[in-house]
């Protein structure tokens, strides 16, 4: 199907929208060629929109005649709860996280059958991870994203595990059968553990954060080298400082019980 073809097929706000998906962690710097291109859209409306864009703030584009995401969407973006708020109610207790450990600490949320990533402080010298803020990652291939299936309810995780399960090393869980059994664990324990899944060499330890309802919104976790990882002595680091966020929320376990203690 030809662009223009494509492009008539779309309403307006549909082609607006493709012309800010055009951006994502590769692509974060186009020529307006490039974002016609990625969008599916004609030069000339391509021309158009990214001209509405850029006015209003959305877009910004540089000395070279590169197009960038602007401020303006940043600062629409914070005003999402499950964003900057809930990364800024919880990054004391991702710093001590940090602190505790000196490797990776991750604050994600759900999104659909992905986790996004809202929070990241990198360890000095940690392993290194395929991890930045913004980054999307199917949910069964990380700790935050089995924490977060786990407490997804019964209908999303029969719906995921129907699902393809992509793999990203030989490591990576693509059998139904068996991340049905990891999401049991998870419940039980109240942990998650990824080991290899990502990359071969990282391992992940997640712990679920709860609103003041005590419905699981988020995960944190902390990412180590899998040849030395000390799981029993990370456990109890990640939970506090998943359950510090969660008393910040709101939630009180004393008065709504744990269903993982």
């Amino acid at each position: 199907m030809s662009a223009q073809s494509a492009q008539s097929a779309q309403s307006a706000p549909e082609r607006l929208l493709a012309v800010l998906a055009a951006f994502d962690h590769e692509h974060t710097a186009l020529s307006l060629t490039a974002i016609g291109r990625r969008a599916g859209l004609t030069l000339t409306t391509a021309h158009r929109l990214v001209g509405a864009l850029t006015d209003w703030g959305a877009l910004e584009r540089d000395e070279h005649g590169l197009y960038h995401v602007g401020l303006r969407l940043w600062e629409v973006a914070a005003l999402a709860p499950r964003g900057l708020g809930l990364r800024q109610t919880a990054l004391p207790y991702l710093e001590d996280l940090y602190e505790a450990t000196h490797e990776n600490v991750q604050l994600a949320v759900r999104d659909g059958s992905e986790v996004v990533y809202i929070e990241w402080i990198s360890g000095r010298s940690a392993v290194g991870v395929r991890i930045q803020v913004g980054a999307r990652w199917p949910l069964h291939a990380t700790g935050v994203g089995l924490a977060l299936l786990a407490h997804g309810g019964p209908g999303l995780q029969k719906a995921y595990c129907e699902g393809p399960l992509a793999s990203f090393t030989p490591y990576t869980v693509t059998d139904p059968a068996v991340l049905r059994r990891e999401l049991a664990e998870v419940r039980r324990t109240g942990v998650a553990v990824s080991s290899r899944q990502v990359t071969d060499d990282a391992l992940s330890v997640a712990a679920p954060v709860r609103d003041a309802g005590g419905a699981v919104v988020a995960a944190v976790s902390v990412v180590v080298p899998e040849a030395d990882a000390q799981v029993p002595a990370l456990v109890p680091a990640v939970r506090l400082a998943a359950r510090g966020i969660s008393r910040a929320l709101g939630w009180q376990p004393e008065a709504r019980p744990d269903p993982n203690r």
